[in-house]
């Protein structure tokens, strides 16, 4: 799979349009019905590549947008969510220089 084709388990005969928010491939257990037994075993059973990393996060994207900025009457909670996630992402890039700035009841 080339930047821009469709995922190799893709057939439009079988699955209709291209849902880029979908998972293509082979259904294993959801995680959430995985028993505490299993979880190793479900563990190495996923695929750890970039590419596979890639389609996860591409997919998370898509389910996103989906949901919450797409929809005809879509409300606050796509944009609210988007402006939490810099805020937090840039509060973690920047703290090791925002942790000199703490302000001590008592100076050693």
């Amino acid at each position: 799979m080339g930047f821009g084709d469709y995922p190799a388990e893709y057939n439009p005969k079988v699955h209709g349009p291209y849902d880029p928010a979908r998972y293509y491939g082979k259904a294993d257990i959801p995680f959430g019905e995985v028993k505490v037994g299993e979880l190793g075993q479900w563990i190495l059973r996923r695929n750890k590549s970039p590419g596979a990393v890639t389609g996860v996060i591409s997919r998370a994207w898509w389910r996103w947008q989906h949901k919450y900025i797409q929809p005809k009457h879509a409300g606050l909670a796509g944009i609210i969510q988007l402006c939490l996630g810099c805020i937090g992402f840039f509060y973690v890039i920047n703290y090791p220089k925002l942790r000199h700035h703490r302000n001590y009841k008592y100076h050693w």
